[in-house]
């Protein structure tokens, strides 16, 4: 993982409850309270021991701290000069979740090290698909959650999503959502 993903945590933690909060995550984690280079590879074990820090910190799962974050990823990103790659990749929250391989595949041209997540849109009617995640991290499924939410929300759309069949479901590492855009959710109930 790079040291992107571990600073956006650090961020998150310290935004929400302060710089202690971070020396005590640090702590629990076994990690030096230093900081990390964005664009240095750390070990994954580090990613998942500070979600696992955080969740003590917090007193919320840590399903919740990757849900969190994985909405704050959407923002922070922006924030640390990816603002106009989101842009460029649609114009709405299925658009650009259909063309994030194409985003993930540039990414990867430039960082060889990094090994980013598959997405596949399966649309099931207008303002309602699936959204099939496959990754050599399945433990961070969840953070999928907080990366719609924040997306759509970046895109000014309400929706709902929710996980149907956890990794290892289907095949190892593979997880399915459900994403339901609000408005077409009520247009259709009225």
């Amino acid at each position: 993982m790079y040291g992107l993903v571990n600073r956006a945590i650090e961020q998150l933690v310290i935004a929400s409850k302060g710089d202690i909060a971070w020396e005590r995550v640090c702590l629990h984690a076994g990690i030096s309270s230093d900081g990390f280079i964005a664009m240095c590879p750390y070990d994954d074990d580090i990613t998942y021991r500070l979600v696992e820090a955080v969740s003590v910190e917090l007193s919320i799962t840590q399903t919740q701290v990757l849900e969190a974050f994985g909405e704050y990823w959407v923002l922070y990103t922006a924030d640390e000069g990816y603002g106009e790659l989101l842009d460029a990749g649609g114009n709405d929250l299925r658009e650009f979740l259909g063309n994030l391989n194409l985003m993930h595949g540039r990414v990867e041209g430039i960082f060889t090290q990094m090994k980013l997540p598959r997405f596949r849109v399966e649309d099931i009617r207008p303002g309602e698909f699936l959204l099939h995640y496959d990754s050599e991290r399945p433990t961070l499924a969840p953070m999928v959650i907080g990366l719609v939410r924040g997306l759509a929300k970046r895109f000014r759309q309400t929706v709902h999503v929710e996980r149907l069949l956890s990794a290892g479901d289907i095949a190892p590492g593979h997880a399915v959502f459900m994403v339901i855009e609000k408005s077409h959710a009520q247009t259709e109930e009225q």
